[in-house]
């Protein structure tokens, strides 16, 4: 094989070494064209990545709730009755899922699943001197909820734990209320209230959530919602994330049970993230063509201008196929070469948005990385391209007459 590679390589090389202001300036095109799409390709992965982690770091993949309450008819309609077209639907209340303790080890034990946790749910009002704020009460047990939310990682002050009588807080609301750990707060639902010490304070990353999320121990949450024994919904978190809504619809099918998957509760979200990797394709696709197209007219006006050079070599004895390969070595070799500074390029792009693009703490916006599987393809692509660019070049050198090549 190198015996008659060794051939094509040199006469590649030396026509590119001839026409140097063309090949550095292809080179370059092709170096911007692999920059731009390693460079949108990290961006629009890192941004997906961030949406993602903060969208799903607080919430489950799947959640089981009871079904709502809805009008039931007293008895069946009869034959050729009126029927009431409109009718007020129910005020909902909180209502335990039915036999949640019997369902807890039968979701365990699905291998599609990587953890459970039962949870009670509801609103209610954090007292503490004249402070008084509405919030969101979420009764867990803390090593589920933590395989399912990961709340440990977000602990930005104290230690997370949930013995009897301790609370887990969002840090705005510990603004609000002028707590620390270690402080007192009374929590109101209806007419029970209950005195909790903090024992953690939590970012979970929207400001919203952190001014509402107070968490405090399962049978506590039980306790002040009069639900003995009771679980308002099961939060699911699955191996395979992206696997949420057909496993949803299974357990929908399979369960007596209102059924949600994440997909369907961040609609926006998953619309939003399509259209990204849409446009990112699309984008890919357009400086793909740009890069070719740039390449093959470089080649071809290589052939006008190598015209008696390729009858040279045709009449002292190379082949069509020699010369088809030839080109095609052209095109490989700018797509390589044009590849590793695109790549280099690309992590100088990126080293210069983490660097200057911040948020308003001072921090990256979020973490860009530039993955050698994905560098590795891009540079696959781009030196690909560049062959099958050279390929028409080629055919067009390969079908000259040598006689007629030398006399021009």
């Amino acid at each position: 094989m190198s015996s008659w590679l060794g051939f094509e390589v040199r006469v590649a090389v030396r026509f590119l070494r001839e026409g140097r202001l063309q090949t550095v300036l292809i080179m370059v095109g092709v170096a911007a064209g692999v920059a731009v799409i390693a460079y949108i390709s990290a961006l629009v992965t890192g941004l997906q990545s961030n949406t993602f982690t903060k969208t799903l770091g607080g919430q489950a993949h799947v959640t089981l709730r009871a079904l709502d309450d809805v009008v039931v008819p007293a008895r069946p309609p009869e034959p050729g009755a009126n029927l009431l077209t409109d009718t007020q639907p129910r005020a909902q209340r909180l209502r335990s899922v039915g036999n949640w303790q019997a369902l807890l080890p039968a979701l365990d034990a699905m291998p599609e699943v990587a953890a459970v946790s039962p949870m009670v749910a509801g609103g209610g009002l954090a007292l503490r001197g004249e402070a008084t704020q509405s919030i969101a009460v979420t009764g867990v047990d803390l090593d589920r909820h933590d395989r399912v939310v990961r709340l440990r990682e977000k602990v930005v002050a104290g230690v997370a734990s949930l013995a009897p009588g301790e609370a887990i807080i969002g840090s705005e609301l510990a603004s609000d209320l002028g707590v620390r750990p270690g402080d007192r707060l009374t929590l109101l639902t209806g007419t029970v209230s209950e005195t909790v010490r903090v024992t953690a304070l939590v970012d979970l990353g929207v400001r919203e959530l952190n001014r509402r999320t107070v968490v405090v121990p399962l049978r506590l949450a039980q306790s002040l919602f009069g639900l003995p024994g009771g679980a308002t919904n099961l939060d699911l978190a699955l191996v395979d994330v992206w696997s949420a809504k057909q496993f949803g619809a299974r357990l929908r099918a399979q369960f007596p049970y209102r059924v949600e998957s994440w997909q369907e509760t961040n609609a926006q979200l998953v619309s939003a993230l399509n259209a990204q990797s849409v446009s990112t394709g699309l984008i890919r696709a357009i400086v793909l063509v740009v890069v070719v197209l740039g390449i093959a007219s470089v080649l071809v006006v290589s052939v006008v201008q190598k015209r008696r050079e390729i009858g040279i070599l045709r009449a002292m004895g190379a082949t069509r196929g020699q010369m088809v390969r030839v080109f095609l070595v052209q095109g490989g070799i700018v797509g390589a070469v044009g590849s590793v500074f695109g790549l280099a390029l690309a992590l100088l792009m990126i080293w210069l948005f983490t660097m200057f693009v911040r948020g308003s703490d001072g921090q990256p916006l979020f973490l860009i990385v530039l993955p050698l599987a994905l560098a590795v393809q891009v540079a696959l692509v781009a030196t690909v391209c560049g062959v099958l660019a050279a390929i028409a070049p080629a055919r067009r050198a390969a079908a000259m007459d040598p006689a007629q090549a030398i006399r021009i």
